[in-house]
């Protein structure tokens, strides 16, 4: 289900990797805010709207060398927010994970 479709009809293949996962990274942030204000439909929706922006990006041909690491995230990312936890992820790891991301989205928009 594409939850994106704006996106989908092109717009996403736009931006460079590093603004898709900081985008990626920004819906992920906000699952976690709602995780822990005890608001689970919210946090799902933003986990939902997270592996949208993530399919997005595997189908992003530009993306071919790095697909093992976004399916990694994709996979880490469902395994940390839906079932056991297997990779004992944690919210700061995820955090910081994108965090770099969006730092060096912010320095190319020259902030």
């Amino acid at each position: 289900m594409t939850i994106h479709k704006d996106l989908a009809s092109g717009h996403w293949f736009e931006l460079s990797l590093i603004e898709q996962l900081a985008n990626i990274g920004a819906d992920v942030e906000r699952c976690l805010r709602w995780s822990l204000k005890n608001n689970e439909d919210k946090s799902r929706a933003a986990f939902d709207r997270a592996i949208d922006l993530i399919d997005l990006t595997v189908k992003d041909p530009k993306n071919r060398s790095r697909l093992r690491e976004i399916l990694r995230v994709r996979e880490a990312l469902i395994d940390y927010f839906l079932y056991d936890n297997e990779y004992n992820s944690t919210a700061e790891q995820w955090q910081s994970y994108f965090y770099q991301f969006n730092y060096a989205a912010a320095i190319a928009r020259g902030r």
